[in-house]
């Protein structure tokens, strides 16, 4: 995460021109493949294996290599080797800059520590963005909110990352009372958590988001792509619910509901996360589902 927020960074403050950082993300890009990707290059895993761990990912909070360790597929000290040899993304981005000859290790070092004393970020958390541990990234953007909330988002930052686009970037939480979209997408869940889980923006950087989870060129109705945005929303609340249910406390999912036209998401509190990804900014909005109104 954080080699696309250095990456607006250096934009922003004129050391890069727009033209040079594609060059530095094209490069990046085609210097670390997915981990699926290795494990079939090596020869460790089968195409379907491959693709069957990708679609378990859709409804389990867990990782690649975790998940290939518990299907048998490779071993702890497989997946350690294979994760050597996908390198670090930011390490990749620094490199893909220092090859291109726009600027020195040195100086990447520089402005990352004058980006974090811009923002108040710790270097533990510096740390964080650079692993893309989300775990400990959303905590650093949601600092205002409930502890469900803050768990939600994580899972839903961790499905746009593992299943929309690998340099998904978020912004500060925000704490309103209305939140409009040109369409909205969301999902309310029952018993235990009363939490309502929407997804809102413009039309265009919906269908743009929607385009990269069903990896579709072309989504042509408002109705397709948020049917896609809703069944996103179900994959993470179902996670949600599945961690979080005990055998005395259940969590249920009622069918979630999309709104093709303007809408207004109204309840005391509606924690909205801005979440960049797919070239697109929409925002994660989370509220108490017994006091929100949508429509």
């Amino acid at each position: 995460m954080f080699d696309r927020m250095l990456g607006y960074y250096l934009v922003e403050q004129g050391r890069l021109t727009g033209e040079q950082i594609d060059q530095v993300y094209d490069k990046q890009a085609k210097s670390r493949a997915r981990l699926g990707v290795i494990a079939v290059a090596e020869k460790l895993m089968s195409i379907p294996q491959a693709e069957q761990i990708n679609s378990l990912q859709a409804t389990h909070d867990k990782y690649f290599g975790d998940l290939a360790i518990e299907m048998g597929y490779l071993t702890p000290e497989q997946v350690t080797k294979l994760l050597s040899e996908q390198g670090n993304e930011f390490m990749a981005f620094s490199q893909a800059i220092v090859d291109l000859g726009f600027m020195s290790l040195d100086e990447i070092a520089g402005l990352s520590q004058e980006y974090a004393n811009k923002y108040g970020l710790m270097e533990s958390e510096i740390d964080a963005l650079k692993c893309n541990d989300f775990s400990r990234i959303v905590p650093i953007f949601t600092k205002d909110a409930d502890e469900k909330t803050v768990k939600l988002l994580t899972i839903a930052v961790k499905n746009v990352y593992r299943l929309i686009d690998q340099h998904v970037t978020i912004g500060q939480l925000e704490k309103k009372e209305t939140v409009s979209g040109e369409c909205v997408g969301y999902q309310k869940t029952i018993g235990r958590d009363l939490l309502c889980n929407s997804i809102s923006g413009s039309y265009t950087d919906l269908q743009k988001m929607a385009m990269s989870y069903t990896k579709e060129e072309f989504i042509e109705t408002r109705e397709d792509a948020l049917d896609a945005l809703c069944e996103f929303i179900n994959c993470t609340n179902g996670i949600y619910a599945t961690q979080e249910s005990t055998d005395g406390e259940m969590i249920d999912l009622e069918p979630p509901i999309y709104i093709t036209h303007f809408a207004n998401i109204k309840a005391p509190v509606v924690y909205s996360l801005p979440v960049y990804c797919s070239d697109a900014t929409v925002y994660i909005n989370i509220s108490d589902a017994g006091k929100t109104e949508i429509g």
